[in-house]
């Protein structure tokens, strides 16, 4: 025979668990449509000749494609205002401009080789992240450690498109592949621990889950761009 005290902590513990791979699957269904959108809108536009030509002038990117390129980090930085008031809207937009400003990879790298980096990414992705969720291993003190680390990559990024160093940009592409693997991992285990935060209010759920698949979808789409630069074929 039960305990009655037993059978009320195990049905808790049941739906808690329930409850979490809800969440849990509300953020990777959220990540995977973002993803998909951005393959979708990059092909397109790689196919739009009209809109490439708006891209580049003689000597490399033109003012219209410098601010494509930068688009989703500006969004990132100044569009809080937007993701208050319909978070899913701005998912799905940011998603869109973010294909938009990767349209110009098919031009610089083969289909064959953008595949096949994709599912290496994939496959990546996938066992860190279920590393992040199933470890028993605090990741807290990496957090801070690892947005210094996207600080740092941030600001010599952009001194090298001055120095146009080749050296120094596949030093910065290996790093960029270590910090967001370890961010995908970090990413995910505080995910987890959202949900016991208050993540069981609905709304509340739509919103962390939201915040949530953003976080995951910018740790692959970093991973991704910095695999292509050290592993695509170049046209």
């Amino acid at each position: 025979m039960f305990d009655k005290d037993e059978v009320i902590s195990y049905s808790n513990q049941k739906a808690v668990d329930e409850g979490l791979r809800s969440f849990m699957l509300k953020i990777y269904n959220y990540m995977a449509g973002g993803l998909v959108l951005t393959a979708l809108s990059a092909w397109s536009v790689s196919h739009n000749i009209a809109i490439l030509k708006l891209f580049f002038t003689p000597n490399g990117y033109s003012t219209f494609g410098w601010l494509v390129l930068f688009a989703p980090f500006i969004m990132c930085l100044f569009s809080g205002w937007i993701y208050n008031k319909n978070p899913q809207t701005w998912f799905w937009f940011f998603s869109t401009i973010m294909g938009f400003s990767l349209a110009p990879l098919f031009l610089f790298y083969t289909g064959t080789s953008i595949a096949r980096v994709f599912l290496i990414t994939s496959a990546a992705f996938g066992a860190l992240s279920i590393y992040g969720y199933t470890t028993k291993k605090d990741m807290t003190a990496w957090g801070s450690f690892l947005i210094m680390g996207v600080i740092g990559l941030i600001i010599a990024s952009i001194v090298n498109i001055f120095l146009k160093s080749t050296g120094l940009d596949y030093a910065l592409s290996y790093l960029t592949v270590f910090i967001f693997a370890g961010l995908t991992a970090y990413d995910t285990q505080k995910m987890r621990s959202f949900y016991f935060l208050g993540m069981r209010n609905e709304d509340v759920a739509t919103r962390g889950a939201i915040a949530g698949a953003l976080s995951l979808y910018l740790d692959f789409v970093n991973m991704f761009l910095a695999l292509l630069r050290i592993m695509g074929n170049r046209r």
